[in-house]
């Protein structure tokens, strides 16, 4: 059941969603070679903590890092760890979600670390702005496939795969709610929108080929032919206007 959300409720997404985005922000800045994910970890969950909030991600599912750190050909579900040293040419993939005064807030972005290929330039580029065609989407009386179509046509333009196994998903007191906001699909297909929904839009995007595979430890998504992918999210509420993007390190 999708959770339409009342002013009360919004404002404290707001808040939810600020320190999730300061939390990001604080990640990228500290992406930098030689630094472990596991530290990245650390970093990231202290700063919620300070905050008031906490990093929901601990122990989801058995989940076992406060956030997502995922190199390169990892996609998504990146476990922290202290063997995983940043170097110069890298691209990482932070997904920051916290948990403040009972509502979430999620958000993703993709950083450079040091200078890297025009390739992973070009892919990251093409992925952050599918992220913002599909929010240009999310107002009142389109549907989810208008969210999912506009994401769809651009990364496919740009000669991008979008991964299929896994979505966007609607955010609220619980980390994934209804509605299931897919990367692909037709217009006019799926929800309507309403003034009160509050979605995770997140394109996940492979260089060559949409395939992924799970690695051993269970959470680790990474392409099947080891080639880069990309993903980039904001936490949006569906206005009697504009979207509302949540997840912005100030309002």
């Amino acid at each position: 059941m999708i959770q339409i959300k009342n002013p009360t409720e919004l404002k404290l997404m707001l808040k939810a969603g600020e320190l999730a985005a300061q939390a990001l922000a604080l990640a990228g800045k500290h992406a930098v070679p030689g630094i472990s994910t596991w530290e990245l970890d650390r970093i990231v969950n202290d700063f919620v903590v300070s905050k008031g909030g906490h990093s929901p991600c601990l122990g989801y599912g058995g989940f076992p890092g406060h956030n997502c750190f995922s190199v390169n050909e990892e996609l998504i579900h990146g476990i922290p760890s202290k063997k995983k040293i940043l170097k110069e040419g890298d691209i990482l993939s932070c997904d920051i979600v916290a948990e403040l005064n009972g509502f979430m807030g999620d958000n993703t972005k993709t950083f450079k670390v040091g200078k890297v290929s025009e390739e992973a330039e070009r892919l990251m580029k093409a992925t952050e702005e599918a992220l913002y065609k599909g929010i240009e989407q999310a107002v009142a009386g389109n549907r989810i496939g208008d969210i999912s179509n506009a994401i769809q046509t651009h990364i496919e333009a740009n000669g991008y795969a979008i991964v299929k196994q896994f979505i966007g998903h609607g955010v609220g007191r619980e980390m994934h709610e209804d509605p299931e906001v897919p990367n692909y699909g037709r217009p006019g297909r799926g929800p309507r929108l309403t003034p009160g929904m509050t979605i995770a839009i997140e394109p996940m995007v492979n260089s060559h080929f949409p395939e992924v595979r799970i690695l051993g430890d269970k959470w680790t998504v990474v392409t099947t032919d080891g080639s880069l992918s990309c993903h980039f999210e904001h936490t949006v509420a569906i206005t009697n206007g504009e979207p509302l993007i949540l997840t912005l390190e100030s309002h």
